[in-house]
């Protein structure tokens, strides 16, 4: 990776050719988590969106030429604040009626408005906390186990990882050993004690990904994972959640 560059709002790092990482620097770090766009010949995937607390889909393709497909790994307001900025919206069927109304208690956007530090520097000078709200993007596209994402030149499959929430999806492409993961792995403490999380779903998940033949891991906070950082962390979490 090369260094981080920043924006305004945003700072973003090349992961991969073709692949960058962008976050947001200034929002707590519980709800900082990882844009994935990948540039595709036909078109271009962002996985996950952010908070929402700045525009996010100028700065990925400003030129417009491509179409830009926004896939959510989950409903968690971490990772759909922008959604509702993109034309192309996917998401899993077990969360899809979800993303039309983006309710409090599925986004769990209560959790951060109520964060005394929510943000350690505002997005804006009227900004207030208190009145953040997830705006409604209805999916254009439901999938579930086994479809495909198709860019052209890479081919990402849609994996059902549920566990953190019930419709956490992963996507692999598996000619090139790489996993975007969302919050079903990361470099960091997993969280599976939220609204709708299930640790014996969890548990599946993590044995299912131990079978996963993959090289890189982008996850949904944090870091790269390798195959071997993957493995750690889902052992960890087989020997410690019973």
């Amino acid at each position: 990776m090369i260094g981080p560059l920043r924006s305004a709002w945003f700072e973003e790092q090349v992961a991969a050719p073709g692949i960058r990482r962008l976050w947001e620097p200034h929002v707590h770090p519980f709800f900082r988590a990882n844009i994935w766009h990948v540039i595709g010949r036909d078109a271009d995937l962002v996985v996950d969106a952010g908070m929402g607390l700045r525009p996010l889909r100028p700065i990925l393709n400003p030129a417009g030429g491509t179409p830009v497909l926004a896939v959510a790994t989950h409903i968690h307001v971490d990772h759909v604040g922008s959604l509702h900025e993109f034309e192309h919206r996917i998401g899993h069927r077990a969360e899809a009626e979800g993303f039309a109304w983006m309710d409090d208690r599925d986004t769990l956007a209560p959790l951060f408005r109520s964060q005394a530090d929510a943000v350690a520097r505002p997005p804006s000078e009227a900004w207030n906390p208190a009145g953040y709200r997830v705006p409604p993007a209805p999916l254009t596209r439901i999938v579930e186990e086994g479809d495909t994402i198709d860019l052209g030149d890479r081919r990402l499959n849609v994996l059902h990882l549920p566990g953190h929430s019930p419709g956490s999806i992963g996507l692999l492409d598996e000619r090139d050993g790489l996993l975007f993961s969302g919050d079903a792995l990361y470099a960091g403490r997993l969280v599976d004690d939220l609204p709708g999380s299930d640790r014996a779903a969890y548990r599946r998940t993590m044995t299912r990904l131990l079978e996963l033949d993959v090289r890189t891991v982008h996850g949904g906070h944090g870091d790269s994972l390798d195959r071997d950082g993957m493995r750690a962390i889902a052992c960890g979490y087989l020997d410690r959640v019973p």
